[in-house]
């Protein structure tokens, strides 16, 4: 990893101590933002140089893109300038990333979207305030680690979801329709989109068209190049050149302002907040898988490794202070924070120059800005959108198994067709029964017949070899349980279980290759040995782990139910001895 080598070389006693085993981490070792700690290993002019060009970099490309995004979630451009100086500025200050950049994201258009139809602009800013103190408490709850368990098919099939919304949403002006209130849900949005097909504007289709040929030339030819603010300027000169009539920022949204408006909230009410609480937690949901994605890929990208939950806190204050500058929810930008890293970034500092830099063309040439066609900056989401949807991720997984194909579908489709929200909630929830089914059926239970002597076969796959004296003994049963031992696999352990017949005198059940077991599973075993008990059987654990036999004794598996052997060997030669003759004597 970068910089382990130099972290050695200082050697000493810190190096010890970092050796020490430490049951958790501290306080400073989790929030400290990576800003200081780029400052603390040593940050020179010769970085701060690098760090300049990388921000300005990344100012090129996030600055039609912030307009874009704010104009397709239903507000105005300004909005997405203002959400990319401010939130871009804290959460490069104050996260625990390096190299994350924050602003608006393509993710969030179909979200924002919804709720400005639903609320207005007002319940956006109060959504997004409340989404950024959840997300402030979840960083101080240590909740980032958890956001990883978030199943991967449902990740590809919210996000392929969101691409094909933000794909249609940029299809009125790609094709210049005069489409007054365009519905921000994707079956309305096309009957609305098909009902204004008379008012098709080919000037406007030449302009998108001219933009999208102009992205993906240079993406291929001039890879370095950026981009989407040449095909964004190329397309205004054309426009403004010929004089064609199509729609622009100016003449829809009017002059763009030159500077910061002043820190402010609108007046809120308790029926409001109640409203808007549903959208505060998704917007704070989206917020931490797409930081968090982000993060990691800059990890890939770098290696370094980010704090996960200082960079919660630090996306939750950077979407308070976005709310207060008039802007829009906050994220770290995958693709903004690959070109960051691309570019040479040393650390935090060149997501705050991207901020100024933001800044620094926001009052000088935001005039200018009003001469951009909007069919130009459709044609930048159209990139965005098939970029974002990760089509080889999409079509292994309609390869993989049953389970994973009908988790990616049921989110893709519900994204689509109902929400976001919907997506996601029941994507995660169906992901966790398919683990769940997937973890009881690789339970297994070896053993099904008694200890038997040496003349029959005791090869068969999953059981182990005991030695033929103990073998001998009918009056001994040994079950091997492998696996986790949870709710889950209760069916299929004590459907096992009951199939034993007669009685065994003695029923050794091995628990050494299993690595966890939960109450339910806990009790439902306790009753079956009381079972075994009232028959005049005796139960014996063998080579449970302390946590597994912790679980075990709180359920009322201890004396004189169940005894405890440190294997199934041992507990074999336990029970033994005590077996008596066919009278009973």
């Amino acid at each position: 990893m970068p910089g382990s080598r130099e972290a050695f070389a200082r050697g000493g006693e810190a190096s010890l101590r970092s050796r020490r085993p430490r049951s958790s981490p501290t306080f400073a070792e989790l929030y400290t933002p990576k800003l200081v700690t780029v400052f603390r290993e040593g940050y020179s002019f010769k970085d701060f140089r690098a760090d300049a060009v990388a921000g300005l970099t990344v100012a090129i490309v996030a600055l039609p893109l912030s307009m874009a995004i704010a104009i397709a979630s239903g507000v105005g451009p300004e909005r997405g300038i203002f959400t990319a100086i401010v939130g871009g500025f804290l959460v490069s200050a104050l996260g625990g990333s390096r190299f994350q950049i924050g602003g608006p994201a393509g993710a969030f258009i179909v979200l924002i979207a919804a709720i400005v139809e639903r609320h207005g602009y007002d319940g956006l800013v109060l959504a997004t305030l409340v989404a950024g103190l959840i997300l402030i408490a979840a960083g101080f709850l240590r909740l980032g680690t958890y956001i990883k368990y978030i199943p991967f098919p449902v990740t590809v099939g919210f996000t392929a979801g969101i691409a094909v919304i933000i794909f249609a949403s940029q299809l009125k002006e790609l094709l210049g329709l005069d489409l007054g209130s365009e519905p921000a849900a994707f079956v309305p949005k096309l009957g609305a989109l098909w009902g204004a097909r008379a008012t098709i504007n080919l000037q406007a289709i030449a302009v998108g068209a001219l933009a999208l040929a102009v992205i993906l030339g240079l993406r291929k030819w001039r890879p370095t190049w950026p981009g989407f603010l040449i095909a964004v300027v190329a397309a205004a000169l054309l426009a403004w050149g010929l004089d064609l009539e199509v729609a622009t920022i100016a003449s829809r949204f009017g002059d763009l302002p030159r500077n910061l408006p002043e820190p402010s909230l609108p007046p809120f009410s308790l029926a409001k907040l109640q409203a808007v609480l549903p959208d505060a937690l998704t917007i704070a949901l989206l917020g931490a898988i797409e930081s968090l994605l982000s993060a990691v890929v800059a990890d890939g990208m770098s290696g370094r490794r980010h704090r996960s939950n200082c960079e919660l806190v630090a996306q939750g204050v950077a979407n308070v202070g976005s709310t207060m500058f008039g802007g829009i929810p906050v994220t770290g930008a995958i693709a903004r924070t690959a070109t960051n890293v691309r570019a040479g970034a040393k650390g935090p500092v060149s997501g705050m120059l991207h901020a100024g830099y933001l800044l620094l063309f926001m009052l000088v040439a935001a005039p200018l800005a009003g001469y951009i066609p909007l069919a130009a900056l459709g044609a930048v989401l159209a990139i965005v959108a098939w970029n974002m949807a990760e089509r080889e991720d999409f079509v292994v997984l309609l390869g993989a198994s049953a389970g994973d194909r009908l988790v990616l579908l049921t989110t893709f489709l519900l994204t689509i067709f109902v929400d976001l929200a919907t997506g996601i909630a029941v994507g995660v929830v169906l992901g966790a029964f398919v683990f769940l089914h997937r973890m009881a059926e690789s339970v297994e239970v070896a053993g099904e017949t008694q200890l038997i002597a040496e003349d029959r076969a005791d090869d068969y796959a999953g059981r182990t070899s005991y030695d033929p004296a103990t073998s001998a003994d009918r009056d001994i049963v040994v079950y091997r349980i492998s696996g986790a031992f949870f709710f889950g696999a209760v069916s299929t352990v004590s459907g096992v279980l009951e199939r034993i017949g007669e009685m065994p005198r003695v029923l050794v059940l091995d628990f050494s290759e299993v690595p966890i077991v939960d109450s339910t599973a806990a009790k439902a075993l306790q009753r079956f040995a009381e079972k075994l008990t009232k028959s005049g059987s005796r139960v014996f654990l063998a080579g449970a782990s302390p946590g597994v036999r912790r679980v075990l004794i709180q359920a009322g598996l201890a004396k004189p139910l169940v005894r405890y052997a440190k294997s199934a060997e041992q507990a074999v030669s336990l029970g033994k001895p005590k077996i008596g003759p066919e009278t009973g004597a």
